[in-house]
Order: structure tokens, then C-alpha cells, then sequence
């Protein structure tokens, strides 16, 4: 699924407290970029493959949102070229920026799946490399629940547009038709 350097140091080894031949050995690893608890069940909804249903993200907190985001990007990967339709975007549950790029990679290339992690990354996307490029239509169902949410995260100091409104208009200078509904 993902790969962490690991870096173990032996800090003791003793007969095991389950008997028999067994030894408990305890590490320690001065790595800082370990994940934290809230990967555990992303991991453990991964370990059966790239998910397939929708929305699987939603019900995680922040932290457990960024980790499935983080994951999306180790695949699967998908021919690129692919321009035109429409595409729908289930937005009620975008409620952070994570939750943000998980909607909108499900909508274009379905769940499990990695159209952008930040704004840079979403424009690359935008100019090409994955499976849908502009021009195409975004529908975005629920678009009030992310511009909400996203109101307080303001971009480029006070007075700047909103991570949401930064988002809408990077789609739309990119090529992409944006309903909001």
C-alpha cells in the first residue's frame, strides 16, 4: 500500500513473557514522518485493495482523511488524455481540504483515486498527466457545505479568497465548467 523508512534501534531483548523459546524485543525509532493512530483503519480498509465504493473516507477525522489521501497517490494509476463529460462531485461531506480532494478524485476517476493534494498539485493535474484533463464539466452537488467549511481557511493573508473560492476559480481558469449546487 505505502512504504515508511524505518530506522529501529534495539533497546532491549528478554525472554518472553509468552514462554517457550520466544523473545520480546523492544525498539525504538528516532523517525518523525511515522503515521499516526488515525491510520489505522485506512490501512485496515485498504488492505483489500483500492476501495471501490464512495465516500468510504467521510466518516474519518482529519488526520484519518489525510492519511487516505496520502494513500491515493501510491495508485492505481490510469491512461491519461481523457477530456469532456461530465462529472458529478458528492460534496456534503467536504468539510476540510482533504475531504475536498478526496471528492474530487472520486468524481473524476472514481474512489480510491488521486486527481491532487493541494492546489499545486491539482493544476498540474489540470494540464495533464491523469485521466480526465479539461475541457469537461464539474457538477458540485453540496457546494455550500465546503464553502462553509472552507470559509476560515483564507489563502494569501487577509482578504484573500478562500481555499474553497481558490479551488473554484483555479478549476474554471484551467478549462473546467463548474456547476455549484
Amino acid at each position: 500500500m505505502t512504504g515508511y523508512r524505518l530506522d529501529p534501534h534495539t533497546v532491549e531483548a528478554r525472554p518472553s513473557v509468552l514462554g517457550g523459546t520466544l523473545i520480546d524485543v523492544t525498539l525504538t525509532d528516532p523517525g518523525d514522518d511515522r503515521p499516526t493512530p488515525a491510520a489505522r483503519p485506512v490501512w485496515e480498509t485498504w488492505s483489500d485493495g483500492v476501495p471501490t465504493r464512495p465516500n468510504q473516507w467521510a466518516p474519518l477525522d482529519t488526520q484519518g482523511r489525510s492519511e487516505w489521501l496520502r494513500l491515493t497517490g501510491d495508485g492505481p494509476y490510469r491512461p491519461a488524455g481523457l477530456s469532456g463529460g461530465t462529472y458529478h462531485l458528492d460534496g456534503q461531506h467536504v468539510t476540510d481540504r482533504s475531504g475536498l480532494f478526496l471528492a474530487l478524485g472520486e468524481a473524476l476517476l472514481g474512489p480510491g483515486a488521486d486527481y491532487g493534494t493541494c492546489l499545486d498539485s491539482l493544476a498540474d493535474a489540470l494540464s495533464g498527466g491523469t485521466c480526465v484533463v479539461p475541457p469537461f464539466t464539474l457538477v458540485w452537488h453540496h457546494a455550500g457545505i465546503a464553502r462553509h467549511a472552507l470559509a476560515g481557511d483564507v489563502l494569501y493573508h487577509l482578504g484573500g479568497p478562500s481555499y474553497f473560492e481558490a479551488t473554484v476559480n483555479l478549476l474554471r481558469e484551467c478549462g473546467v465548467t463548474v456547476v455549484l449546487r
